[in-house]
């Protein structure tokens, strides 16, 4: 598969200040630190992990807006932090975002039509009929009348504002969509059915979803691959198949096990999980996970785990299976 985006090396650590008027840098929280991996063309790669692993700021740094402390970001090769004038308006036609909460992604005080109709004109050029005719066919692609066009944004529910956002968001035919915890703001039922057209659409578009969750059940359906981050860093990462059938990080394993099942009566591994994540402005030494991890052995308090290669597409960070 062709790839359409690489991070490298990818970190972001914001100072930590104390004092109002004469404030001064007394630490820094290390939100990423050191992530790796890539989506190729008509690829869904899913980054998981609790609140505050560093997911969103990822998926801010992939969009622009943040500046990375280090490492680079490459569409197509290039590197888009270093984009200007024409490359970069074209970058931003090419990534386009759809964020968690459909309340408040979209401008209140502007029709659906005009929404939609906007990001159209800026790509395309499009006016008059053939910018109607783009307009019913996005609303009609995400599964709404052309008719809603004339409405506003208060005037629908939460998962028809959420296809609202994708048809906003497909209008500029972007290579790439970031999908940051789209459904989790949903009811349970409307988010199979955004899911279900999250796949619908990707087929339709060949576009490439960069998709941040922490709902595993959810990912499985629509990931290709599944990376998973605890504190700032990946620490396992694998197709999404393999990754479910086979989990290596205690973490993953903590995190499939608290997912529920269709069959109550299926054998599962229960790992339970205590305290909570230690603070990406102080991390532990060693393996950042072994103050939780229930298979804690003295090397991972001192030392970083090495990725070691389950399979070719699999890679775990964790003493458990070094040498």
């Amino acid at each position: 598969m062709n790839e359409l985006l690489r991070v490298e090396h990818l970190t972001k650590h914001f100072p930590l200040t104390r004092g109002v008027v004469l404030s001064r840098t007394i630490g820094q929280v290390r939100a990423v630190d050191d992530v790796s991996f890539s989506i190729g063309r008509g690829e869904t790669l899913a980054l998981v992990g609790e609140s505050g692993c560093g997911k969103t700021t990822t998926g801010r740094l992939i969009l622009r807006l943040e500046s990375p402390t280090s490492g680079h970001v490459y569409l197509d090769g290039v590197d888009i932090h270093q984009l200007r004038g024409r490359d970069l308006h074209r970058f931003h036609l090419r990534v386009q975002a759809v964020f968690q909460n459909p309340w408040s992604s979209l401008n209140p005080r502007m029709r659906v039509g005009d929404i939609i109709a906007e990001a159209v004109v800026v790509n395309t050029r499009a006016s008059g009929r053939q910018l109607r005719e783009r307009v019913a066919q996005l609303l009609n692609e995400v599964g709404l009348d052309p008719r809603h066009g004339a409405l506003y944004p208060h005037e629908f529910s939460g998962g028809q504002r959420q296809r609202i956002a994708l048809a906003a968001a497909l209008s500029c035919e972007p290579d790439l969509v970031v999908l940051d915890e789209p459904v989790s703001a949903l009811d349970v039922s409307v988010q199979a059915q955004i899911v279900s057209l999250l796949r619908k659409l990707r087929l339709e578009h060949a576009v490439s979803y960069l998709l941040i969750a922490h709902n595993l059940a959810m990912v499985r359906y629509v990931a290709d691959t599944v990376a998973v981050m605890y504190l700032g860093e990946i620490v396992e990462q694998a197709p999404s198949a393999e990754l479910y059938a086979d989990p290596r990080h205690p973490y993953t394993r903590a995190l499939l096990a608290s997912t529920l099942v269709p069959d109550p009566d299926a054998q599962r591994e229960d790992i339970i999980l205590t305290g909570e994540p230690p603070s990406p402005a102080d991390p532990p030494g060693g393996c950042r996970f072994h103050t939780r991890c229930p298979f804690v052995m003295d090397v991972c308090r001192t030392i970083v785990p090495e990725r070691v290669h389950p399979s070719p597409k699999h890679t775990v960070a964790c003493h458990l299976y070094r040498d």
